[in-house]
C-alpha cells in the first residue's frame, strides 16, 4: 500500500476560483497515482441557472476527446492484422486515391498539383494526412471549400462525408506538416467499411461494454437528459479569462447529442461521464492490457513527428514542446504552462473543455471537464495540471 496521502486542497481552491469568475461553469476531475484513484472531486454547476450542483453521474459532451476511442478502434483492428498503420486509405476508401494538393499561395480550389505520396492511416492517426476541418482557418480557401460542400454535416453519414473529400484537394503534401483536421472522421468510416458494423455498434461492443463504460455513445437518451450538463459560451473568444457565461445548449448544431443523428462523428461525436472516461484512461495507463497490448499503447504514446515539428493551431501558432503520437499529444519539452515533470505526457481534449492525459514518467493519469465552448488548452487546465501533478507527488 502506497501511505502517501495526496493533498488537493490547493486545486480545489483554484478551481473554485475559476466557477466563482465566470470563467467555467463548473469542473470534475479524477487523479490517479499509477492505478489508485488519488482524487475525485465536482465543483461548480451542471446547470447555473438552475443551480444544480455538478455530480460525477453528470453526462458531458465529449468532443474531441471521441478522437481517442475511435483511434482505440482502429489500433484494435491493427492488432488483428486487419489493417496496417501504413496502409494506403483507397484500399478501404478507394475514392480517395490520386489526391491533389492546394499550391501554396493557391487563390481557388482549382490551383493544384498532384500528391507526391498516398495518405496512410498513420498519417490519419497524427493528423499529418493533408486533409483540414473548415472550422479554424476562416478566410482560407480550404475553409470555404469545405464549408461550401458542408463535409461537416451531422444530416449525412460519414459515407456521405468521404464523398464530400474526394472532391476537395489537400491542404499540404502528406506527410509534411500537421494540421487538425477531420481524419479521425475518416478513421470512423474506415472502421466501418473494415469491420462491416457502424461506427456506434464497433464502439459499444469493442470498448464501451468490455470497460463497463454505460453512459457513454453519440446521444444521451431522453429519459437521460436531465443528466446532461449545461454548455456555455465564455465573454470573449480572444479572451479566455474574462469573466462572464452564456448558455449556448445548442452548440454546435440544434438538438446536438440530444438525438441520434445520421453523422457518427468519430471526431467529436460522443458524450461520456467522469466515471466512464476514468475507465478509458485507466485501460490506456502503460502495462494494461485491458483494452489494447501493452505494446500497442507504448507505440500510441510515442512521438510520430519529425525532430524540429510540432502541433500547431492556425488561431494559436506551433504548440512548443508538443508532438504527436497515435490519438493525442505527446510533451517532449514542457513548457513553463505545463508540469515540469510531464515529459512523455500523452493528453489530448475536447473543444468545449473535456480533457485526458496519461503520463508515465510522473506515474499519473487522469480526466478534467467542463462545458464551455472553446474550454481547449483554456487557463484553467494548465494551472489544473500543474497543481495535480505536483498533488499526486513523484
Amino acid at each position: 500500500m502506497d501511505a502517501r496521502t495526496t493533498d488537493f486542497s490547493a486545486v480545489r481552491t483554484a478551481m473554485q476560483r475559476y466557477v466563482d469568475q465566470e470563467i467555467i461553469p463548473g469542473v470534475s476531475w479524477a487523479v490517479l497515482r499509477g492505478r489508485e484513484l488519488v482524487d475525485q472531486q465536482c465543483v461548480g454547476f451542471a446547470d447555473r441557472e438552475a443551480n444544480t450542483a455538478l455530480r460525477p453521474d453528470h453526462i458531458f459532451r465529449a468532443f474531441s476527446n471521441t478522437k481517442i476511442f475511435v483511434t482505440c478502434a482502429i489500433m484494435l483492428l491493427v492488432e488483428e492484422g486487419r489493417i496496417g498503420l501504413d496502409d494506403r486509405i483507397e484500399t478501404f476508401l478507394p475514392q480517395l486515391g490520386n489526391r491533389t494538393v492546394l499550391k501554396q499561395g493557391a487563390t481557388s480550389l482549382a490551383d493544384v498539383e498532384p500528391a507526391k505520396s498516398p495518405i496512410t492511416i498513420r498519417q490519419l492517426l497524427t493528423h499529418t494526412s493533408g486533409l483540414s476541418y473548415g472550422i479554424f482557418d476562416p478566410g482560407t480557401v480550404l475553409f470555404k471549400g469545405y464549408n461550401e460542400a458542408r463535409v461537416l454535416n451531422p444530416l449525412t453519414p460519414l459515407a456521405d462525408m468521404i464523398d464530400k473529400l474526394a472532391d476537395l484537394p489537400l491542404s499540404y503534401h502528406p506527410g509534411t506538416a500537421w494540421e487538425y483536421s477531420v481524419a479521425t472522421d475518416m478513421l470512423g468510416r474506415i472502421v466501418e467499411v473494415v469491420s462491416g458494423q457502424s461506427l456506434d455498434a464497433f464502439l459499444k461492443a469493442r470498448i464501451f461494454d468490455v470497460l463497463g463504460m454505460t453512459d457513454t455513445g453519440f446521444y444521451v437518451p431522453e429519459a437521460q437528459q436531465g443528466r446532461l450538463v449545461a454548455l456555455y459560451t465564455g465573454a470573449d473568444v480572444l479572451d479566455p479569462m474574462k469573466p462572464g457565461l452564456t448558455r449556448a445548449d445548442d452548440l454546435p448544431f440544434p438538438q446536438a447529442y440530444r438525438r441520434p443523428f445520421p453523422r457518427l462523428s468519430g471526431g467529436g461525436g460522443l458524450v461520456s461521464t467522469l466515471p466512464d472516461m476514468l475507465a478509458l484512461a485507466r485501460a490506456l495507463q502503460p502495462g494494461s492490457d485491458a483494452l489494447l497490448k501493452p505494446e500497442t499503447l507504448r507505440q500510441m504514446m510515442t512521438n510520430q513527428l519529425p525532430a524540429g515539428q510540432t502541433i500547431r493551431f492556425a488561431n494559436l501558432g506551433p504548440i512548443p514542446g508538443k508532438g504527436f503520437g497515435l490519438g493525442g499529444a505527446v510533451t517532449f519539452a514542457p513548457t513553463p504552462f505545463d508540469p515540469p515533470n510531464s515529459t512523455g505526457e500523452f493528453q489530448w481534449g475536447g473543444l468545449a473543455g473535456t480533457h485526458w492525459w496519461i503520463c508515465p514518467q510522473a506515474n499519473t493519469a487522469g480526466v478534467l471537464m467542463t462545458q464551455r465552448y472553446m474550454g481547449f488548452w483554456n487557463p484553467f487546465f494548465f494551472e489544473f495540471k500543474r497543481l495535480a501533478y505536483q498533488a499526486v507527488g513523484g
